[in-house]
């Protein structure tokens, strides 16, 4: 008896693969527009805060800025004041210092030509016409005499140079002036040179 053959009957529909069967899934569709993304509002708000917050530090750090400048300005100002009159005071007071001598000078030669026995009246005139404008110069300038004799030793206006016996005065007066201190102003422009009295028996010690 002859063999059975079997017989395989192939369709098209055999040929797809199996994968084909599955429908693909659905993608959502690129954005392929290029625009940027629109900011919400509240980025928008967020946004101004930044810039207001921003703006406002660089506002306090100008204001601190300028008010150092300010101060520091008038800080040189004042300063820059204060060099300018000590210059126009130290510059005046040495110039008065000077003229000092002048005026020592002159008192000298005054009195020198009162104890002369035939004094020059013209040349004393003269002396005393100068003295007279010296001084008027030193009061315009505050430049004063110091009161020396008669009054108690101060060291800030008088310098001794020599203590001398007596019993007319107490110790540490005044007795004589060789030499008058100035003042200008309130400051000492020259402490007067002058003789201190003493009792007799410290006078002999310090000798």
């Amino acid at each position: 008896m002859p063999e059975s053959k079997r017989i395989k009957i192939v369709t098209e529909a055999d040929d797809v693969p199996a994968a084909a069967d599955a429908a693909p899934e659905e993608t959502a569709p690129a954005d392929t527009s290029g625009q940027p993304h629109a900011p919400t509002a509240e980025e928008r708000i967020r946004d101004l805060e930044d810039r207001l917050a921003a703006k406002e530090k660089e506002y306090d750090e100008t204001r601190d800025q300028l008010l150092r400048v300010s101060a520091e300005f008038e800080n040189y100002r004042k300063r820059t004041a204060r060099e300018m009159d000590d210059f126009r005071k130290y510059a005046v007071q040495s110039l008065l210092k000077e003229m000092l001598s002048a005026v020592d000078h002159i008192e000298l030669a005054i009195q020198a030509s009162a104890s002369n026995s035939a004094p020059d009246k013209k040349l004393a005139e003269g002396l005393s016409l100068t003295l007279k404008e010296l001084l008027r110069i030193f009061e315009k300038f505050k430049v004063m005499p110091i009161a020396a004799v008669g009054k108690p030793f101060n060291p800030e206006y008088h310098e001794a140079i020599l203590r001398e016996e007596s019993d007319e005065l107490a110790e540490n007066t005044v007795l004589r002036e060789m030499q008058k201190g100035y003042m200008i102003g309130s400051r000492l422009l020259r402490p007067a040179l002058v003789v201190v009295a003493a009792p007799r028996d410290a006078a002999r010690q310090s000798a």
